[in-house]
């Protein structure tokens, strides 16, 4: 996680504000700046992604997400004035549509933000501060199967970030140290199958991920196997790529041979799903917008 910066952190603090009823709040207008999103129409599909984040965790998208409106003034246009020689400046204003957002959907938005903006890395630090994940697992076992990819695969992107750091710091540094890294924690996981040979046998395009498409078994599976050895890469103090390697591969051994004396399906054994996580994605963004209920302005 990126060390926080006093001056970024203070930028979340100014923009926060409060009322008698809602209490703290963030407009997204606001965020979108600080998170420097220029344009709203990019910002607005992590607002989306946020939103969907929200509604599989069981909460209710309005209460942390709330429509609201905001006038702005439009650029100022001459207009001839009748009663004297020359041009007047008119200024009009439009409404905008714009979100009171609670500190959990600020956290949501920051969670689902472009990861190559440092200031998301800081974001990402200040939200966690006194929000966490415990509603998504509360309101797991309530979701179909399509939500419950969804869930682990975005846990997964934050737990390999992590897991990344940890690397690092012990001493992966080079994209092809990361590769047999990588490969280590497959091998140990898939009976000595690397990501080349699980890519092959899923059947996937070049470009395609292969967390991309997996069932919610398999992922949490592998959601287990990044997150212990994040945890055993700091235990050990692992401090050369080698034993970075080791440890990866020993800890996805492990889970295997658990999973071996359970009887359970072993991960490259389940069925591989025909939709990608991107897909399922799109699809459950349009129905939570088809679902949402008009914006009811004053008359």
């Amino acid at each position: 996680m990126a060390k926080l910066n006093a001056k970024e952190y203070q930028s979340f603090e100014d923009i926060k504000q409060t009322s008698e009823n809602s209490g703290e709040y963030w407009l997204a207008r606001d965020l979108q700046e600080v998170l420097q999103y220029t344009q709203w129409r990019n910002f607005h599909k992590v607002i989306d992604r946020a939103m969907l984040a929200c509604k599989n965790s069981g909460n209710a998208v309005p209460d942390h997400f709330a429509e609201t409106e905001k006038s702005v003034e439009m650029p100022s246009k001459p207009r001839k004035n009748e009663e004297q020689i020359g041009f007047a400046e008119v200024s009009k204003t439009k409404s905008i549509i714009d979100y009171k957002l609670t500190r959990y959907a600020c956290y949501l938005i920051v969670q689902n933000g472009d990861p190559r903006k440092e200031v998301i890395a800081l974001g990402q630090t200040y939200f966690a501060i006194q929000t966490r994940r415990a509603e998504v697992a509360d309101a797991f076992n309530q979701l179909d199967e399509n939500n419950k990819r969804l869930v682990v695969r975005g846990n997964i992107k934050q737990w390999n970030q992590l897991l990344a750091e940890a690397a690092r710091n012990a001493g992966v540094i080079t994209d092809e140290e990361f590769a047999i890294f990588q490969n280590a924690g497959y091998k140990g996981l898939y009976g000595g199958l690397t990501v080349a040979d699980i890519h092959e046998k899923k059947g996937l395009k070049e470009k395609e991920k292969i967390l991309d498409f997996m069932g919610s078994t398999e992922l949490i599976a592998n959601l287990f196997r990044i997150s212990q050895t994040e945890e055993k890469l700091k235990l050990d103090q692992a401090d050369s790529a080698a034993e970075a390697n080791n440890i990866h591969y020993e800890v996805a051994e492990k889970i295997r041979k658990a999973m071996v004396e359970m009887g359970t399906t072993l991960p490259e054994n389940l069925p591989t799903p025909e939709k990608s996580i991107q897909v399922i994605e799109r699809e459950e963004i349009r129905k939570l917008r088809e679902s949402k209920k008009p914006l009811m302005l004053d008359e």
